[in-house]
């Protein structure tokens, strides 16, 4: 089904306020969630919605902590999460980072005992929204084995590179280090479908593209194989050494998927050369790969149809999703 955008806010948005999460924080949280489907990205979307609701209801997530400054040297601050609403504390680091990109050149911030941040690119467009380059990434729970070994010891840990053009049309990377994400599998797994590519391996360590073999064993296939094994293990290296706060493994031992550990860098080009430079630059490069036939595009490039089309048609939505979503609304008293 098809859900319009102004409805799937709104619903979002009375469940939180019934919840009590703060007004603001709900009103960003829900924007966050229904942008994140709009741009068709539903596995961090709608689909996730749920799922922090009970986590707030059941104190994995605090709603009502903020993050706090716990140190700081020239355009580097360190803060930490105290276990709050994820996508709250990352959307405000992130808006720090580019403060002090603007201010400096380049700002970083990086926030520890945070919780699940949903999509990644929400923060890499925050970035390039501000006429900045984004870079950040998070850590998570083990869910993916070292190359070559059976036990999820190591996160799929996201990273996302953005680069900001003046129409609007940012280009923007976002990948886990796994070949699927969970939420992806999870996608093909309720629709019933294989993966068009295999994306881990079965008890047997034969590769496979069932979903709901992978989900239910952990064992993913790192992107690159041995080399995503190795970016994971950087990414959450760099993450914990800069925040101070839990490494993958140390995130394994809390309750549920908490206490994550988030990177985010912003770079201000303009710094260095006029907007119309970099603009040239980005097109010259992009326009390259999208001259090399049709069906190829760049990362983000398919975001901006995507959301038009939602827009006007609805944001599709599984009708089991969208009930489980009713399903949380409480009568007004």
């Amino acid at each position: 089904m098809r859900i319009p955008y102004e409805k799937l806010y709104d619903t979002m948005l009375g469940i939180l306020l019934s919840r009590e999460v703060a007004e603001d924080d709900a009103a960003l949280l829900a924007r966050i969630i229904a942008d994140n489907s709009l741009d068709g990205v539903y596995t961090h979307g709608t689909n996730r919605f749920v799922r922090m609701v009970h986590n707030i209801e059941d104190g994995v997530v605090d709603k009502d902590a903020k993050a706090t400054l716990t140190s700081s040297f020239g355009s580097m601050e360190c803060w930490n999460g105290h276990f709050g609403i994820g996508p709250i504390n990352a959307w405000r680091a992130m808006e720090r980072a580019c403060e002090l990109a603007h201010a400096n050149g380049i700002g970083l911030v990086a926030l520890g005992y945070n919780n699940h941040w949903l999509r990644g690119s929400t923060y890499g467009l925050l970035a390039a929204g501000s006429g900045c380059i984004g870079i950040c990434w998070s850590n998570t729970k083990p869910n993916m084995p070292v190359w070559g070994g059976v036990k999820p010891l190591v996160g799929n840990n996201p990273l996302i590179i953005s680069t900001p053009r003046s129409d609007g049309a940012h280009f923007v990377f976002d990948a886990a280090m796994s070949q699927y994400s969970y939420g992806k599998l999870e996608e093909y797994r309720l629709k019933g479908e294989r993966l068009p590519w295999p994306g881990g391996f079965d008890d047997e360590g034969r590769l496979t593209d069932d979903p709901a073999v992978i989900e239910a064993n952990g064992r993913v296939l790192p992107i690159g194989f041995w080399k995503g094994s190795g970016l994971s293990l950087a990414l959450d290296l760099v993450a914990t050494a800069l925040s101070d706060g839990a490494s993958v493994s140390e995130v394994g031992r809390l309750k549920d998927e908490r206490g994550l550990t988030q990177i985010m860098i912003a770079i201000d080009p303009a710094r260095l050369h006029d907007r119309s430079t970099v603009d040239g630059i980005v097109d010259r490069i992009l326009g390259e790969v999208s001259r090399q036939g049709e069906g190829i595009r760049y990362p983000g490039q398919r975001l901006h149809r995507t959301r038009q089309d939602n827009l006007a048609n609805g944001v599709p939505v599984i009708d089991s999703i969208w009930q489980s979503i009713l399903d949380l609304e409480r009568p007004s008293s």
